[in-house]
């Protein structure tokens, strides 16, 4: 497999011991990824929090962040913008640890929540609320949680057949992507002019107005999930050679495919539920970190700092192009996602694989 070879290339591994006779296993190069990515993220976070009607420097930023600002300045930071670049980091980590998990259960770079339905699945969720109820933030929100969840569950159960096979899976995710998107369509003919607004700035994903509301909430959602992934991190890179080598090495297959990918699920939904279906994170950032750390299996922790810096740095830029909120940041990485998805293609295709 020509393609994983180009991502997995053989790297240089530290164990560190202790007294006690614990062992670690260190990647240098990983390591300093991981560094990077989230020194970036600061800074682009730090960025984001400066822009706006009313800019301020760096310095100020971090002067205010720290305690030191005016009045003002603690108003429109704390208030006003803190809140909304917590929302695009703990959305990004979210959708890129999740797309790592779904990446690597079905060894397919196009399994991602993007592309398998789990995204259409949360608009539905949302548009019901919105249409069939006229409901508010908050049961948007919980409608698409929950949308996500059941999406999710149909299709691992419409994939399963002794076990789930990965381009099995990923193909009968976009069968229901596509039913989903149908439904999402007759949603929004039966839909008022009012509600019918409302839906689609719901569906395009953005973080203008994000506040403490939706912080809150996702990050007890991270707090229980992202321990859970990461204490399947092993499973899941032993689950990328195959079944049977991963029951050879001890590894409970299907617990480990089912835990795994049901908090990918949950981190996917609270995701959806907190900006909207904000597309390409999730498909791109395990791919970028794989291509980053060149260390193999599904690199879990630098997946979520990619996806967490490429959101932040996605929406500073659509608000320094563009202007303040006058393009939400789904479409900017839609638009992005768009291009990757048929560079990904085309190298599958060059590949041999599909």
């Amino acid at each position: 497999m020509k393609a994983d070879q180009t991502t997995t290339t053989t790297t240089t591994v530290k164990a560190l011991r202790t007294r006690g006779g614990l062992s670690v296993r260190v990647d240098p190069r990983a390591a300093l990824v991981v560094l990077l990515l989230v020194a970036g993220a600061l800074a682009a976070s730090v960025a984001l929090i400066g822009t706006g009607d009313y800019p301020m420097a760096p310095a100020d930023v971090l002067r205010t962040l720290t305690g030191g600002g005016t009045t003002a300045q603690e108003f429109i930071v704390h208030d006003l913008r803190l809140p909304r670049v917590l929302v695009g980091l703990l959305v990004g980590a979210s959708l890129g640890l999740a797309g790592a998990v779904f990446q690597s259960v079905s060894r397919n770079p196009l399994g991602s929540p993007d592309v398998i339905g789990l995204a259409q699945g949360s608009t539905v969720g949302a548009l019901l609320v919105i249409v069939l109820f006229q409901g508010d933030t908050t049961a948007v929100a919980l409608g698409a949680a929950g949308g996500g969840i059941v999406s999710g569950a149909a299709i691992y159960a419409l994939a399963w057949k002794k076990g789930v096979h990965g381009y099995r899976f990923v193909l009968v995710g976009i069968a229901t992507s596509a039913v989903l998107v149908a439904v999402i369509g007759y949603l929004l003919t039966k839909a008022n002019l009012t509600d019918a607004a409302r839906a689609t700035m719901w569906m395009v994903g953005s973080l203008n107005g994000r506040d403490w509301e939706q912080v809150w909430p996702l990050t007890a959602a991270c707090a229980v999930l992202v321990p859970v992934v990461l204490g399947h991190g092993r499973g899941l890179k032993m689950l990328e050679m195959g079944d049977d080598s991963a029951y050879e090495l001890g590894v409970p297959v299907e617990r480990t495919r089912l835990v795994s990918m049901g908090a990918a699920v949950l981190l996917t939904a609270a995701a959806t539920a907190a900006a909207g279906p904000i597309s390409f994170i999730a498909l791109a950032a395990p791919q970028l970190a794989r291509r980053l750390t060149r260390s193999p299996g599904p690199g879990l922790i630098a997946a979520a700092c990619t996806g967490a810096t490429l959101l932040v740095t996605a929406d500073w830029a659509s608000q320094h192009l563009f202007g303040a909120d006058r393009l939400p940041v789904g479409a900017l990485t839609g638009m992005l996602g768009g291009a990757y998805l048929l560079w990904l293609l085309f190298t599958e295709r060059k590949a041999g694989r599909i």
